[in-house]
């Protein structure tokens, strides 16, 4: 029961090979033993989750299940579920129990799904490595030495590692898909506004997402229909007709055209990423699916167009936990003292101090021109670039990270080789775009590569089709780490 999909699950579930409290049962005792190594949990409550899974029992037994009814999800710790510990993995909400459930939660509890757990991640989701939380760093699966990326870095591992059938993360600028490449799984970021951001604690608001992390794609469809819907509660969230994400999977590729930009195979790329990314673009054309070459001339300034943004709305945002009011508005630049003081004597860790302080800046007064206004531009320069590339190709395919998970403390101290680990991430969630991850293979240490995939706006079907088709012909997706497995 530790290996199969969502949809087997629910199989065996309807069939009443296994109960929903047996299942749940298996995992919480499978956190007890392995997350001590791991630390992929902040909080586990036995008795509120045993009590989902008896009910969801009542649910199959009446009839009345649905496809995600019984199975447990873990819920990375950044959104708010009523009468649970919520923290974002910063000592400042230690104590904090959410009164009421973020939409997605809502949503999942409807759909009948039990909630496993909240899982670690790094402080208010700003990091790639979940190393900054002040729980302590999360393990990666797959090498114990090495991060598994983050922020939702709990999330993928929990899934990894077989202690969770699937979890849900957020992604401002890959923090659901570089996790789940360094992790060996899967994780899809939908088209801004297709999932309501209501009761997930923002990092920058323009930019971040909820979404699925699972060990295939086709699980990624299930969980998005549930998660996927109108929330009037959030401004941003699109009213828009509902789908059904799992109807494209099994058509074939014959004549999908991919784009491989030539700027995500240039310096910084490892040999042995590289490597993989190739044999799965070979295997697409096996397929029927015909690469293309395309070019993203402005990918290069994602990163620093992202580092000056993401920081501005960070700053505004935390900001209301400070109690400084400030905005586009912001206080002058003498005032960076006072507000670095009152973060730390609130308890913030290290880098959330210090994209604070890059955001405070940028939005100053003498400076909001010439970095956050410019910063926009050329935003809206990156998302041109990805419209006349989809005039030429329906997907876009390439690495998810420049290398495969690094060790433990390794980047912890240089915070611009820690951002270079989102160099091919950032740009969809500037632009808005669905982007996913998949596994493809091995890399240095036997440790995972993800395939990046991107597509065009509201495209998360066809996206999903592309990835379940490769996985129908590959394993890389079954794969577990040994000492989990």
């Amino acid at each position: 029961m530790l290996n199969v999909t969502l949809k087997q699950l629910a199989l065996a579930l309807a069939q009443k090979r296994i109960s929903s409290v047996e299942l749940t049962q298996l995992h919480l005792e499978r956190v007890a033993r392995i997350d001590p190594v791991l630390n992929a949990f902040i909080t586990i409550d036995r008795e509120r989750s045993l009590a989902q899974a008896q009910a969801a029992d009542a649910l199959i037994a009446a009839g009345k299940a649905q496809p995600l009814t019984g199975v447990p999800v873990a819920v990375k710790d950044i959104f708010c579920a009523q009468g649970w510990l919520t923290t974002c993995g910063s000592k400042m909400l230690a104590n904090f129990v959410s009164p009421y459930d973020a939409h997605v939660v809502g949503r999942l509890n409807a759909a009948g799904a039990v909630i496993l757990g909240k899982t670690n991640m790094d402080e208010f989701a700003m990091g790639s490595s979940s190393e900054t939380s002040f729980r302590g760093p999360v393990k990666n699966p797959w090498d114990p030495a090495r991060v598994p990326g983050g922020s939702s870095g709990g999330s993928a591992a929990a899934v990894a590692a077989r202690m969770a059938p699937a979890a849900i993360g957020t992604d401002t600028g890959g923090s659901i898909r570089q996790p789940a490449a360094l992790c060996g799984i899967c994780g899809i970021k939908p088209t801004y506004g297709v999932v309501s951001r209501y009761g997930m604690i923002a990092f920058a608001s323009s930019l971040d997402q909820g979404g699925p992390i699972a060990k295939c794609a086709e699980d990624l469809a299930l969980l998005l229909n549930a998660m996927a819907g109108f929330d009037a509660r959030d401004s941003t969230s699109l009213d828009r007709p509902g789908e059904d994400y799992t109807r494209a999977l099994e058509q074939p590729l014959a004549g999908l055209r991919i784009g491989v930009p030539k700027e995500y195979f240039g310096a910084g790329l490892g040999a042995d990423v590289a490597a993989a990314i190739e044999t799965a673009l070979a295997q697409y054309e096996k397929l029927g699916a015909k690469r293309i070459a395309i070019s993203l001339p402005n990918s290069g300034l994602s990163v620093p167009a992202y580092y000056v943004i993401a920081p501005a709305e960070a700053s505004s945002n935390l900001s209301r936990y400070d109690g400084v009011r400030y905005g586009y508005r912001a206080p002058q630049y003498t005032d960076l003292v006072d507000l670095y003081c009152k973060s730390r004597a609130q308890g913030f860790g290290a880098e959330v101090k210090r994209r604070i302080l890059i955001g405070t800046y940028v939005l100053s007064h003498g400076y909001y021109d010439a970095y956050y206004l410019k910063a926009q531009k050329i935003r809206r320069l990156i998302a041109q670039d990805f419209v006349k590339a989809y005039e030429q190709c329906d997907l876009i395919m390439g690495p998810t990270a420049p290398s495969v998970a690094f060790a433990v403390g390794e980047k912890a101290f240089d915070p611009v080789q820690m951002y270079l680990n989102d160099i091919y991430t950032v740009a969809a969630n500037l632009a808005g775009l669905p982007a996913m991850s998949i596994p493809c293979g091995f890399g240095e240490g036997g440790m995972p590569v993800g395939l990046h995939v991107i597509g065009n706006y509201f495209s998360e079907a066809k996206m999903l089709n592309a990835a379940h088709q490769y996985q129908r012909a590959t394993d890389w997706h079954t794969r577990a780490p040994r000492e989990f497995a």
